[in-house]
């Protein structure tokens, strides 16, 4: 069973609002796992901004060559691109 931490807070009326709707949604079971789930989509979020960002830093200071063989890289797992899930 995962190990669960006490929070006991206040928050806004459309943050609750959210949570039950997930609820109501059948995303989440109670409010723990909704918040739970909004943490988790919160966190993939923040790593998908965080690659962005890595990613455009990569190539603004990639020579030429380099920017290349990513093209050459890129053009030749374009068939089965689709295949990928980021999330799983």
């Amino acid at each position: 069973m995962a190990r669960r931490k006490k929070l006991s807070t206040t928050i806004s009326l459309d943050g609750y609002a959210l949570l039950r709707s997930l609820i109501r949604a059948g995303r989440a079971e109670n409010l723990a796992q909704a918040v739970d789930l909004v943490l988790s989509e919160f966190g993939r979020l923040e790593n998908r901004r965080k690659l962005a960002r890595a990613t455009a830093q990569y190539y603004d200071s990639a020579s030429e060559a380099a920017i290349d063989e990513e093209n050459s890289l890129a053009a030749a797992f374009e068939p089965t691109a689709n295949e990928a899930n980021a999330d799983e």
